[in-house]
């Protein structure tokens, strides 16, 4: 490959709610992708909060805020490491961590009250819906949908064949 620069990236979308377990396993799959592809892959977190988790439609609106702030992923990775704070307290635990996080608070808090995120989180979960989403962690690359909420066996490598495939494409 002569210039990497070339192409625009291959698009990995990522259903995923913030207090899901299988979610958190998916991450150490979601780092793998990133540290191979770099900027070839965008990866790009989607909210499907899911009813039977109370707090994951807020854990969404937070992680929006916390994209505002220029704090996107290192929140959504700090959250989904410890799910079950966050089926245990719920708000105040969003505001821990981005208190932990460096950010700031008050507007924080701000947002979860205005719920001026809602309507970005609604709308992902509308496409999920639409994609054929039904749980998370699923991914959708080149119009193609893999459920990771069954198993995350061989999911990664099945990402990554689809996305040499599409970058030798583009060479």
């Amino acid at each position: 490959m002569s210039d990497s620069t070339t192409g625009s990236p291959v698009v990995l979308d990522v259903w995923c709610e913030l207090q899901c377990p299988d979610c958190r396993s998916a991450l150490e799959d979601l780092r793998a992708l990133r540290a191979r592809y770099g900027d070839r892959l965008e990866l790009r977190l989607r909210h499907f909060p899911l009813d039977k988790h109370k707090h994951a439609f807020a854990a969404a609106q937070a992680a929006e805020e916390a994209a505002a702030q220029s704090k996107g992923r290192p929140y959504v990775e700090a959250v989904l490491a410890r799910t079950e704070e966050l089926a245990a307290k719920g708000e105040p635990f969003l505001l821990e961590v981005a208190r932990e996080l460096g950010l700031d608070t008050e507007e924080f808090d701000t947002a979860l009250i205005d719920g001026r995120h809602i309507l970005i989180v609604d709308a992902d979960q509308a496409e999920g819906k639409a994609v054929g989403v039904t749980g998370t962690p699923t991914y959708v690359i080149d119009g193609q949908r893999l459920d990771g909420g069954k198993s995350q066996e061989g999911l990664r490598a099945r990402i990554e064949e689809i996305v040499d495939r599409l970058l030798a494409g583009q060479e």
